[in-house]
Protein backbone atom coordinates (compact mmCIF):
# COMPACT_ATOMS: atom_id res chain seq x y z
CA UNK A 1 0.00 0.00 0.00
CA UNK A 2 1.32 3.42 -0.97
CA UNK A 3 1.84 5.71 2.05
CA UNK A 4 -0.20 8.90 2.19
CA UNK A 5 1.78 12.08 1.68
CA UNK A 6 0.50 15.43 2.94
CA UNK A 7 -0.33 18.18 0.42
CA UNK A 8 2.90 20.13 0.97
CA UNK A 9 5.02 17.11 0.06
CA UNK A 10 3.32 16.50 -3.32
CA UNK A 11 5.64 17.10 -6.30
CA UNK A 12 5.25 20.53 -7.82
CA UNK A 13 5.07 18.98 -11.26
CA UNK A 14 1.79 17.20 -10.30
CA UNK A 15 0.10 20.01 -8.36
CA UNK A 16 2.15 23.15 -7.91
CA UNK A 17 0.79 26.61 -8.63
CA UNK A 18 -2.02 25.31 -10.83
CA UNK A 19 -3.24 23.04 -8.03
CA UNK A 20 -3.27 25.90 -5.53
CA UNK A 21 -5.31 27.99 -7.95
CA UNK A 22 -7.83 25.18 -8.37
CA UNK A 23 -8.25 24.79 -4.61
CA UNK A 24 -8.87 28.51 -4.17
CA UNK A 25 -11.34 28.55 -7.05
CA UNK A 26 -13.13 25.48 -5.69
CA UNK A 27 -13.50 26.98 -2.23
CA UNK A 28 -14.63 30.26 -3.77
CA UNK A 29 -17.40 28.40 -5.56
CA UNK A 30 -18.44 26.16 -2.68
CA UNK A 31 -18.54 28.65 0.17
CA UNK A 32 -21.57 30.60 -1.13
CA UNK A 33 -23.36 27.32 -1.81
CA UNK A 34 -22.62 26.10 1.72
CA UNK A 35 -23.77 29.42 3.16
CA UNK A 36 -27.05 29.28 1.24
CA UNK A 37 -27.62 25.68 2.30
CA UNK A 38 -27.00 26.60 5.93
CA UNK A 39 -29.32 29.59 5.65
CA UNK A 40 -32.04 27.41 4.11
CA UNK A 41 -31.56 24.83 6.85
CA UNK A 42 -31.52 27.41 9.63
CA UNK A 43 -34.35 29.52 8.21
CA UNK A 44 -36.87 27.32 6.42
CA UNK A 45 -39.73 28.93 4.57
CA UNK A 46 -43.00 27.03 4.96
CA UNK A 47 -46.06 27.81 2.83
CA UNK A 48 -49.60 26.61 3.56
CA UNK A 49 -52.69 27.31 1.46
CA UNK A 50 -56.38 26.51 1.69
CA UNK A 51 -59.30 27.35 -0.60
CA UNK A 52 -62.61 26.17 -2.04
CA UNK A 53 -63.78 25.06 -5.48
CA UNK A 54 -67.57 25.59 -5.56
CA UNK A 55 -69.84 24.03 -8.20
CA UNK A 56 -73.39 22.77 -8.66
CA UNK A 57 -74.23 19.33 -10.05
CA UNK A 58 -76.51 19.03 -13.07
CA UNK A 59 -78.84 16.17 -13.92
CA UNK A 60 -75.94 14.19 -15.41
CA UNK A 61 -73.79 14.73 -12.32
CA UNK A 62 -71.37 17.07 -14.09
CA UNK A 63 -70.85 20.67 -13.01
CA UNK A 64 -73.32 23.16 -14.45
CA UNK A 65 -72.32 26.40 -16.11
CA UNK A 66 -73.94 28.81 -13.66
CA UNK A 67 -74.26 32.41 -12.59
CA UNK A 68 -74.96 33.21 -8.93
CA UNK A 69 -77.93 35.37 -8.08
CA UNK A 70 -76.98 38.95 -7.19
CA UNK A 71 -76.02 39.37 -3.54
CA UNK A 72 -74.11 41.88 -1.51
CA UNK A 73 -70.34 41.45 -1.63
CA UNK A 74 -68.97 39.54 1.35
CA UNK A 75 -65.54 41.22 1.04
CA UNK A 76 -64.14 44.39 2.62
CA UNK A 77 -63.90 47.36 0.26
CA UNK A 78 -60.09 47.40 0.43
CA UNK A 79 -59.95 44.10 -1.48
CA UNK A 80 -59.05 44.83 -5.10
CA UNK A 81 -61.14 43.65 -8.06
CA UNK A 82 -60.63 42.77 -11.69
CA UNK A 83 -60.63 46.02 -13.71
CA UNK A 84 -61.46 47.89 -10.48
CA UNK A 85 -65.03 46.58 -10.49
CA UNK A 86 -66.74 43.66 -8.79
CA UNK A 87 -67.32 41.57 -11.92
CA UNK A 88 -67.32 38.11 -10.41
CA UNK A 89 -71.11 38.11 -10.08
CA UNK A 90 -71.36 38.62 -13.85
CA UNK A 91 -69.14 35.70 -14.81
CA UNK A 92 -70.60 32.34 -15.73
CA UNK A 93 -68.42 29.41 -14.81
CA UNK A 94 -68.42 25.79 -13.72
CA UNK A 95 -66.14 26.41 -10.74
CA UNK A 96 -65.97 29.42 -8.47
CA UNK A 97 -62.63 29.48 -6.69
CA UNK A 98 -63.34 31.04 -3.32
CA UNK A 99 -61.06 32.53 -0.70
CA UNK A 100 -57.78 30.79 -1.26
CA UNK A 101 -55.38 32.20 1.31
CA UNK A 102 -51.63 31.58 1.29
CA UNK A 103 -49.84 31.63 4.66
CA UNK A 104 -46.09 32.05 5.17
CA UNK A 105 -43.95 30.81 8.05
CA UNK A 106 -40.27 31.76 8.46
CA UNK A 107 -37.91 32.24 11.42
CA UNK A 108 -36.30 35.27 9.79
CA UNK A 109 -37.49 38.13 7.62
CA UNK A 110 -37.43 37.19 3.97
CA UNK A 111 -38.64 38.70 0.71
CA UNK A 112 -40.51 36.31 -1.56
CA UNK A 113 -42.24 36.36 -4.93
CA UNK A 114 -45.42 34.39 -5.67
CA UNK A 115 -47.35 33.59 -8.84
CA UNK A 116 -50.59 31.68 -9.39
CA UNK A 117 -52.16 30.71 -12.73
CA UNK A 118 -55.78 29.59 -13.16
CA UNK A 119 -56.52 27.18 -15.99
CA UNK A 120 -59.58 28.18 -18.08
CA UNK A 121 -60.27 30.96 -15.63
CA UNK A 122 -59.82 34.51 -14.39
CA UNK A 123 -58.55 35.95 -11.12
CA UNK A 124 -61.28 38.34 -9.97
CA UNK A 125 -60.34 39.61 -6.46
CA UNK A 126 -57.13 39.85 -4.45
CA UNK A 127 -55.25 41.50 -1.58
CA UNK A 128 -52.59 42.81 -0.98
CA UNK A 129 -51.91 44.74 -4.17
CA UNK A 130 -50.55 42.52 -6.94
CA UNK A 131 -47.66 43.35 -9.25
CA UNK A 132 -49.63 42.00 -12.21
CA UNK A 133 -53.00 40.40 -12.95
CA UNK A 134 -53.53 38.82 -16.37
CA UNK A 135 -55.46 39.18 -18.59
CA UNK A 136 -55.69 42.90 -17.94
CA UNK A 137 -57.71 44.15 -20.91
CA UNK A 138 -59.89 41.26 -22.05
CA UNK A 139 -63.68 41.32 -21.82
CA UNK A 140 -64.31 39.44 -18.54
CA UNK A 141 -67.91 38.51 -19.33
CA UNK A 142 -66.85 36.55 -22.42
CA UNK A 143 -63.79 34.63 -21.33
CA UNK A 144 -63.10 31.38 -23.18
CA UNK A 145 -62.03 27.88 -22.07
CA UNK A 146 -58.50 28.51 -23.37
CA UNK A 147 -58.11 31.52 -21.06
CA UNK A 148 -55.46 31.19 -18.36
CA UNK A 149 -55.67 33.96 -15.81
CA UNK A 150 -52.81 34.68 -13.46
CA UNK A 151 -51.74 36.88 -10.56
CA UNK A 152 -48.24 37.80 -9.43
CA UNK A 153 -46.72 39.41 -6.37
CA UNK A 154 -43.05 40.31 -6.98
CA UNK A 155 -41.92 41.49 -3.54
CA UNK A 156 -43.69 40.19 -0.44
CA UNK A 157 -41.93 40.81 2.85
CA UNK A 158 -42.52 37.99 5.34
CA UNK A 159 -41.90 39.23 8.90
CA UNK A 160 -42.01 36.64 11.70
CA UNK A 161 -41.48 39.19 14.49
CA UNK A 162 -43.73 41.93 13.14
CA UNK A 163 -46.85 43.01 14.97
CA UNK A 164 -49.36 45.10 13.11
CA UNK A 165 -52.86 46.49 13.27
CA UNK A 166 -54.51 45.01 10.22
CA UNK A 167 -57.11 46.96 8.33
CA UNK A 168 -60.62 46.08 9.49
CA UNK A 169 -63.87 47.64 8.37
CA UNK A 170 -66.92 47.52 10.61
CA UNK A 171 -68.73 44.87 8.60
CA UNK A 172 -69.28 41.15 8.80
CA UNK A 173 -67.28 39.30 6.19
CA UNK A 174 -65.97 35.86 5.38
CA UNK A 175 -62.61 37.53 4.92
CA UNK A 176 -61.49 38.22 8.50
CA UNK A 177 -61.64 34.70 9.96
CA UNK A 178 -58.63 33.69 7.86
CA UNK A 179 -56.43 35.95 9.99
CA UNK A 180 -56.87 33.86 13.13
CA UNK A 181 -53.69 31.83 12.74
CA UNK A 182 -50.06 31.98 13.85
CA UNK A 183 -48.87 32.77 10.30
CA UNK A 184 -46.34 35.56 9.74
CA UNK A 185 -47.34 39.07 8.77
CA UNK A 186 -46.84 39.78 5.06
CA UNK A 187 -46.44 43.25 3.59
CA UNK A 188 -46.45 44.69 0.09
CA UNK A 189 -45.21 48.18 -0.69
CA UNK A 190 -47.54 50.21 -2.93
CA UNK A 191 -47.67 53.80 -4.17
CA UNK A 192 -50.30 54.45 -1.50
CA UNK A 193 -48.23 52.94 1.30
CA UNK A 194 -47.47 49.58 2.87
CA UNK A 195 -50.27 47.00 2.83
CA UNK A 196 -50.19 44.49 5.70
CA UNK A 197 -52.02 41.20 5.99
CA UNK A 198 -51.74 37.67 7.44
CA UNK A 199 -51.91 36.02 4.00
CA UNK A 200 -52.15 36.44 0.27
CA UNK A 201 -55.81 36.41 -0.74
CA UNK A 202 -57.34 35.82 -4.17
CA UNK A 203 -60.50 34.51 -5.85
CA UNK A 204 -61.58 33.55 -9.36
CA UNK A 205 -63.97 31.82 -11.77
CA UNK A 206 -63.16 29.00 -14.19
CA UNK A 207 -64.70 26.83 -16.91
CA UNK A 208 -62.71 23.79 -15.77
CA UNK A 209 -64.49 20.51 -14.96
CA UNK A 210 -64.24 19.47 -11.28
CA UNK A 211 -62.46 16.17 -10.51
CA UNK A 212 -65.67 14.59 -9.22
CA UNK A 213 -69.22 14.15 -10.52
CA UNK A 214 -72.31 13.60 -8.39
CA UNK A 215 -75.62 12.50 -9.91
CA UNK A 216 -78.81 12.56 -7.85
CA UNK A 217 -80.80 9.40 -8.57
CA UNK A 218 -84.60 9.22 -8.67
CA UNK A 219 -84.78 7.62 -5.24
CA UNK A 220 -82.56 10.30 -3.74
CA UNK A 221 -79.28 8.39 -3.56
CA UNK A 222 -76.11 9.95 -4.89
CA UNK A 223 -74.07 8.33 -7.65
CA UNK A 224 -70.46 9.45 -7.33
CA UNK A 225 -67.57 9.17 -9.74
CA UNK A 226 -64.03 10.35 -9.15
CA UNK A 227 -62.27 11.52 -12.30
CA UNK A 228 -58.97 12.26 -10.57
CA UNK A 229 -57.56 8.75 -10.59
CA UNK A 230 -56.96 8.74 -6.85
CA UNK A 231 -58.96 8.38 -3.66
CA UNK A 232 -60.39 11.31 -1.75
CA UNK A 233 -62.29 11.98 1.47
CA UNK A 234 -65.91 13.06 0.98
CA UNK A 235 -68.59 14.42 3.32
CA UNK A 236 -72.22 14.20 2.23
CA UNK A 237 -74.28 16.84 4.05
CA UNK A 238 -78.03 17.43 4.42
CA UNK A 239 -79.88 20.14 6.36
CA UNK A 240 -83.61 20.72 6.66
CA UNK A 241 -84.49 23.45 9.12
CA UNK A 242 -82.90 22.72 12.48
CA UNK A 243 -82.12 19.12 11.60
CA UNK A 244 -78.94 18.06 9.84
CA UNK A 245 -76.93 14.99 9.05
CA UNK A 246 -73.70 14.03 7.34
CA UNK A 247 -71.68 11.03 6.32
CA UNK A 248 -67.87 10.87 6.00
CA UNK A 249 -66.46 8.36 3.55
CA UNK A 250 -63.55 7.64 1.22
CA UNK A 251 -64.11 7.61 -2.52
CA UNK A 252 -61.85 5.78 -4.94
CA UNK A 253 -63.64 5.37 -8.26
CA UNK A 254 -67.45 4.97 -8.34
CA UNK A 255 -69.89 4.69 -5.45
CA UNK A 256 -73.54 5.15 -4.51
CA UNK A 257 -74.31 6.90 -1.23
CA UNK A 258 -77.57 7.06 0.70
CA UNK A 259 -78.86 10.38 1.99
CA UNK A 260 -77.63 10.78 5.58
CA UNK A 261 -80.16 10.75 8.39
CA UNK A 262 -80.72 14.19 9.92
CA UNK A 263 -79.60 13.16 13.40
CA UNK A 264 -76.18 14.80 13.49
CA UNK A 265 -74.93 17.92 15.23
CA UNK A 266 -72.89 20.89 14.03
CA UNK A 267 -70.37 20.34 16.82
CA UNK A 268 -69.58 16.80 15.68
CA UNK A 269 -69.46 17.91 12.04
CA UNK A 270 -67.02 20.73 12.82
CA UNK A 271 -64.83 18.33 14.77
CA UNK A 272 -64.77 15.68 12.03
CA UNK A 273 -64.25 18.26 9.28
CA UNK A 274 -61.42 19.97 11.15
CA UNK A 275 -59.70 16.63 11.76
CA UNK A 276 -60.01 15.87 8.04
CA UNK A 277 -58.32 19.16 7.11
CA UNK A 278 -55.53 18.64 9.65
CA UNK A 279 -54.94 15.13 8.28
CA UNK A 280 -54.30 16.78 4.88
CA UNK A 281 -51.47 18.87 6.38
CA UNK A 282 -53.04 22.10 7.61
CA UNK A 283 -52.17 23.37 11.06
CA UNK A 284 -55.03 23.16 13.53
CA UNK A 285 -55.57 26.93 13.63
CA UNK A 286 -55.59 27.06 9.80
CA UNK A 287 -58.23 24.33 9.60
CA UNK A 288 -60.31 26.15 12.20
CA UNK A 289 -59.97 29.43 10.29
CA UNK A 290 -61.19 27.77 7.12
CA UNK A 291 -64.28 26.37 8.81
CA UNK A 292 -65.02 29.68 10.53
CA UNK A 293 -64.73 31.44 7.18
CA UNK A 294 -67.52 29.32 5.69
CA UNK A 295 -69.56 28.56 8.84
CA UNK A 296 -72.69 30.39 7.67
CA UNK A 297 -72.46 29.18 4.06
CA UNK A 298 -71.31 25.59 4.04
CA UNK A 299 -73.77 24.30 6.62
CA UNK A 300 -76.98 26.08 5.68
CA UNK A 301 -80.21 24.74 4.18
CA UNK A 302 -79.97 22.15 1.42
CA UNK A 303 -77.87 19.21 0.29
CA UNK A 304 -74.23 19.33 -0.73
CA UNK A 305 -71.14 17.27 -1.11
CA UNK A 306 -67.76 18.27 0.27
CA UNK A 307 -64.60 16.56 -0.90
CA UNK A 308 -60.85 17.00 -0.55
CA UNK A 309 -59.63 18.07 -3.98
CA UNK A 310 -56.70 15.83 -5.00
CA UNK A 311 -53.41 17.71 -4.81
CA UNK A 312 -52.48 16.73 -8.36
CA UNK A 313 -55.68 18.38 -9.64
CA UNK A 314 -54.98 21.55 -7.64
CA UNK A 315 -51.43 21.82 -8.96
CA UNK A 316 -52.62 21.28 -12.54
CA UNK A 317 -55.54 23.71 -12.50
CA UNK A 318 -53.98 26.25 -10.14
CA UNK A 319 -50.16 26.03 -10.38
CA UNK A 320 -48.37 27.98 -7.66
CA UNK A 321 -44.74 29.09 -7.71
CA UNK A 322 -42.88 30.68 -4.79
CA UNK A 323 -39.33 32.10 -4.87
CA UNK A 324 -37.14 31.39 -3.02
CA UNK A 325 -38.35 27.82 -3.10
CA UNK A 326 -40.01 26.87 0.23
CA UNK A 327 -38.82 23.85 2.16
CA UNK A 328 -42.45 22.75 2.39
CA UNK A 329 -45.72 23.57 0.62
CA UNK A 330 -49.14 22.34 1.74
CA UNK A 331 -52.19 23.05 -0.44
CA UNK A 332 -55.59 21.89 0.83
CA UNK A 333 -58.64 22.68 -1.28
CA UNK A 334 -62.18 21.60 -0.46
CA UNK A 335 -64.62 20.95 -3.27
CA UNK A 336 -68.16 22.07 -2.50
CA UNK A 337 -70.82 20.71 -4.86
CA UNK A 338 -74.45 21.78 -4.43
CA UNK A 339 -76.99 19.01 -5.06
CA UNK A 340 -80.56 19.41 -6.34
CA UNK A 341 -82.13 16.53 -4.43
CA UNK A 342 -85.88 15.79 -4.41
CA UNK A 343 -86.12 17.47 -1.00
CA UNK A 344 -84.42 20.63 -2.30
CA UNK A 345 -86.52 20.63 -5.47
CA UNK A 346 -89.78 20.34 -3.51
CA UNK A 347 -88.81 23.03 -1.00
CA UNK A 348 -87.69 25.56 -3.62
CA UNK A 349 -90.67 24.95 -5.90
CA UNK A 350 -93.13 25.37 -3.01
CA UNK A 351 -91.40 28.58 -1.89
CA UNK A 352 -91.47 30.01 -5.43
CA UNK A 353 -95.15 29.33 -5.99
CA UNK A 354 -96.12 30.75 -2.60
CA UNK A 355 -93.86 33.81 -2.86
CA UNK A 356 -91.91 32.71 0.23
CA UNK A 357 -88.79 34.77 -0.42
CA UNK A 358 -87.37 34.23 3.05
CA UNK A 359 -87.19 30.47 2.43
CA UNK A 360 -85.62 31.00 -0.98
CA UNK A 361 -83.03 33.24 0.61
CA UNK A 362 -81.76 30.26 2.62
CA UNK A 363 -80.48 28.77 -0.65
CA UNK A 364 -78.51 31.96 -1.34
CA UNK A 365 -76.79 32.38 -4.68
CA UNK A 366 -77.78 28.87 -5.80
CA UNK A 367 -81.47 29.70 -6.29
CA UNK A 368 -81.14 30.37 -10.02
CA UNK A 369 -79.31 27.15 -10.98
CA UNK A 370 -81.67 25.18 -8.73
CA UNK A 371 -84.71 26.71 -10.44
CA UNK A 372 -83.15 26.12 -13.88
CA UNK A 373 -82.76 22.45 -12.97
CA UNK A 374 -86.37 22.24 -11.75
CA UNK A 375 -87.68 23.83 -14.96
CA UNK A 376 -85.58 21.48 -17.08
CA UNK A 377 -87.24 18.53 -15.34
CA UNK A 378 -90.74 20.06 -15.56
CA UNK A 379 -93.04 18.39 -18.11
CA UNK A 380 -95.90 20.90 -17.66
CA UNK A 381 -95.11 24.05 -19.72
CA UNK A 382 -97.74 26.09 -17.83
CA UNK A 383 -96.13 25.29 -14.48
CA UNK A 384 -92.66 25.95 -15.93
CA UNK A 385 -93.83 29.42 -17.00
CA UNK A 386 -95.23 30.11 -13.52
CA UNK A 387 -91.87 29.15 -12.03
CA UNK A 388 -90.06 31.56 -14.37
CA UNK A 389 -92.37 34.38 -13.38
CA UNK A 390 -91.92 33.54 -9.71
CA UNK A 391 -88.12 33.55 -9.90
CA UNK A 392 -88.24 36.91 -11.73
CA UNK A 393 -90.32 38.26 -8.84
CA UNK A 394 -87.71 36.90 -6.45
CA UNK A 395 -84.97 38.70 -8.43
CA UNK A 396 -86.83 42.00 -8.07
CA UNK A 397 -87.15 41.40 -4.34
CA UNK A 398 -83.40 40.65 -4.09
CA UNK A 399 -82.43 43.82 -5.96
CA UNK A 400 -84.76 45.89 -3.79
CA UNK A 401 -83.14 44.32 -0.71
CA UNK A 402 -79.66 45.13 -2.03
CA UNK A 403 -80.65 48.76 -2.40
CA UNK A 404 -81.78 49.13 1.20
Amino acid sequence: MRPFRPYNSWPATRFGVLGSTLVVALFGFLLPQIARAQQSSDSPLIVHEWGTFTSIAGDDGKALLWLPIATKSDLPTFVEHFRNTNVKGGLRGTVRMETPVIYFYSVRQVTVAARVSFLSGLITEWFPHASQVQPADSQPLLFQPQTTGSIRWDAITVSPTATATLRHEITSSHYYAGRETSANIVSVQTSAGNQLEKFLFYRGVSLVAPPLSAKVLAAGQLQLKSNAGEGTTIILFERRGDKLGYRVSSLDGDAIMETPSTSGTLDSLYSDFEDTLVAQGLYRDEAHAMLETWRDSWFGEGSRLFYIVPRRFVDTVLPLSIHPTPTGVIRVFVGRMELVTPATENAVEAALLSGDHETLEKYGRFVDPIVDTIITRQADPTLADRLRQAVNAYHRWCFATLGE
